[in-house]
């Protein structure tokens, strides 16, 4: 362990003398040089970072065989759920260590599968990542985005299905957002800024999202500006064509709020580039509104609108929405998480206490049956279409890789559509659920994996997850780093706080702004539960996050180091006074509150981990992991608090940062880079929690 080792000479890392004055307080930045990305100084200082982080990592005697056994268990055949357009079927396949998953077309469920679009051809080193893809109706193009390292930036292009080759078409600059193609194939919608200035494109903040229209065989500059609106930069636009392809549905977002407008485009009175006749339907910005399908004039809609867990409303656009909604399926215990429209009915997703359940109703919302899942899982990406009875779904948990099972939804019948094969056994390894009081004495879930007959006279090593914000619902998911966590004896544990949508509307406006203390109750309440009940010792405990869930560890590694044995925070917020200045920081004022706002600095600047490192701590071993290219949550957070944490460390317990290159917030990170980071993070966690 840590303590019987030398400390650490760790790279200089000048501080400097900045100061701002928040509401008539000092708040010092001795690090915001590390901001400025793409100087020669923060350079430097990355690769010093890292070739310290990699001697030391490479030291351990059990990193070689951990990547060596990561590499064996992730060589397994993965399945994507397929999409039906055209006759046609379109899916993804990994047949185990390509860096990026293959798509694949087939004329039927029966055929041989062919290759459509290899992302591993498009670059190098497997950096280049298929972020998006949607099939024309007739199922005989495709229209597909592109990111390079790990960017949100994505590249729209097309594909002639039979020939497999690219048109001309290139459409740039586009960042959240969906293709969706009209009724008659000729073109599609999508969203997209206006191109950055220069020196700009990575950390540039993002304001006055555009939603357009793409004509195939034209260039980018014809392209039709279907909606913007110029008087409010942080609006975001989603278009949906109905599946009927009357209707362009408009999601209209302010940032990560939950609570969005519905605009709508009736497209048969409608020619690019004529102006673009917008309603808007739904502009209250009361609720959360998802566009579910539709019958003529009359919308479906999953909504939060008086219904804190969700429920499925019906509302006749025809009249305006003046005769209110009428309730197909009402509010109940479990949380809606997704409505699905199916042949004379729907099926709804609902979360029980953070685990997936399926019910199929008719379209007066009369229960027709429930779809049986195999374990105490997660549906994920179930794809449906009103006019068509064959549906797809993912299932997975903790111990099984994601199945794809086809669903009849006027039979009801239900099959297994691909399995894949696992190296490792889930009956050897165990899923539990538990209830803990946090400091309120709020109920909150736990879900605890390990291998079967965990002995619990003797703490074991554990790894504790969290995540916590932005309406995101952490539900039982598959990871090979994780089985590999298991085999090796360890414990993992998952903690569902408050922030996140468990639970609803209600359980995320309580983890939320002035409440986020809340959720870091929740964490904190989870790791005392965690040793209280002999699972594990604060020694042997270590938490990890990403994103939201990196600010989450960073808080509590810095308000409380003596309950953890570790801590890997990930590509964090830990800034929690500049992040609005930054790309789509500005969003996450919906969560996190603004630190414009006197009330809501107090609440930020007590949790935000960069500012809450107090010098002469003996903090528990400490592993930073980012991403360079990293233009969600700029990998600025990341340096600032690995410096300062250096900087303040009392004990001899490494510090450490790990910079990848050529990646990013996450999504898109090529399988061998994958491999690579677990195998540091877990050979860095068994060197530090196993005796």
């Amino acid at each position: 362990m840590s303590g019987t080792r030398a400390r650490i000479r760790y790279p200089s890392s000048r501080r400097t003398e900045d100061v701002d004055v928040l509401h008539g307080r000092e708040v010092a930045d001795p690090y915001r040089w590390l901001e400025d990305l793409d100087s020669a100084e923060t350079r430097k200082w990355i690769a010093d970072q890292n070739a310290v982080t990699r001697a030391w990592l490479d030291s351990l005697p059990d990193r070689d065989a951990i990547c060596e056994r990561l590499t064996g268990l992730w060589n397994f055949e993965r399945f994507g759920v397929p999409e039906k357009r055209g006759g046609r079927y379109f899916f993804l396949r990994n047949s185990g260590l390509e860096n990026q998953s293959v798509l694949y077309t087939m004329d039927s469920p029966e055929d041989a599968p062919r290759v459509l679009l290899d992302p591993n051809t498009l670059s190098n080193d497997g950096t280049a990542a298929l972020t998006v893809h949607a099939p024309s109706r007739d199922g005989r193009r495709l229209a597909y985005g592109v990111s390079l390292a790990g960017s949100d930036w994505q590249e729209i292009r097309i594909r002639d299905v039979g020939t497999g080759q690219d048109l001309e078409d290139r459409i740039e600059w586009v960042k959240f957002s969906m293709i969706s193609w009209t009724r008659d194939d000729a073109g599609f919608f999508y969203s997209g800024y206006d191109r950055p200035a220069p020196g700009e494109s990575f950390a540039g903040v993002n304001y006055f999202q555009k939603l357009f229209y793409h004509r195939i065989g034209t260039p980018q500059e014809a392209d039709s500006l279907v909606y913007e609106n110029p008087e409010e930069k942080e609006w975001g636009f989603l278009g949906q064509v109905s599946e009927d392809g009357r209707y362009l549905v408009i999601h209209v977002r302010k940032g990560t709020l939950t609570e969005n407008g519905i605009f709508y485009l009736d497209l048969d009175s409608w020619t690019a580039p004529a102006d673009a006749a917008v309603v808007r339907f739904l502009d209250g910005f009361d609720a959360g509104y998802d566009f579910v399908g539709n019958d003529g004039g009359e919308f479906w809609f999953r909504t939060d609108l008086g219904a804190p867990r969700g429920r499925l409303v019906a509302i006749d656009i025809d009249a305006g929405g003046l005769a209110g909604p009428t309730e197909i399926l009402p509010e109940a215990e479990a949380t809606l998480e997704c409505v699905h429209a199916v042949p004379g009915g729907f099926v709804a997703g609902y979360l029980e206490d953070a685990h997936s359940r399926l019910d199929a109703y008719d379209r007066e919302g009369r229960l027709l049956r429930n779809l049986s899942l195999p374990d105490l899982g997660s549906v994920a990406d179930f794809r449906a279409r009103a006019d068509d009875p064959e549906c797809f779904y993912a299932f997975t948990s903790f111990t099984r890789p994601p199945a794809v099972y086809r669903y009849d939804a006027v039979s009801g019948r239900c099959d297994v559509f691909r399995q894949p094969v696992f190296p490792l056994a889930p009956e050897d390894y165990e899923t539990r659920q538990v209830f803990f009081e946090s400091r309120d004495l709020t109920r909150v879930p736990l879900f605890i994996v390990s291998r079967c007959g965990l002995d619990p006279a003797v703490p074991h090593p554990t790894l504790l997850y969290g995540y916590g914000g932005f309406n995101i619902s952490l539900t039982p998911a598959f990871s090979v780093a994780r089985m590999a966590w298991l085999e090796m004896g360890g414990v993992y544990a998952v903690a569902n706080i408050r922030g996140g949508g468990e639970y609803g509307k209600d359980w995320h406006h309580a983890g939320i702004r002035r409440r986020k203390r809340n959720g870091i109750d929740d964490f904190m309440a989870a790791a005392g539960w965690l040793t209280d009940h002999g699972y594990t010792s604060p020694e042997r405990l270590a938490i990890h996050g990403g994103s939201n869930g990196g600010m989450l560890v960073g808080a509590c590694l810095t308000e409380r180091p003596d309950l953890f044995g570790a801590a890997v925070p990930a590509v964090g917020v830990m800034d929690l006074l500049r992040f609005h200045k930054f790309t789509i920081g500005w969003a996450w004022v919906s969560d996190y509150g603004s630190p414009e706002d006197p009330e809501d600095f107090e609440v930020l600047y007590a949790c935000s981990p960069y500012h809450n490192v107090r010098r002469g701590t003996r903090y528990p071993p400490t592993l930073v992991v980012t991403g360079d290219h990293d233009d969600r949550v700029v990998p600025s957070h990341s340096f600032k608090f690995a410096a300062a944490m250096q900087h303040a460390q009392g004990g001899d317990a490494p510090v450490l940062i790990r910079v990848a290159v050529s990646a990013g917030h996450g999504a898109g990170k090529p399988t061998a880079i994958a491999i690579e980071e677990a195998a540091d993070i877990l050979a860095f966690l068994k060197g530090e929690l196993f005796a």
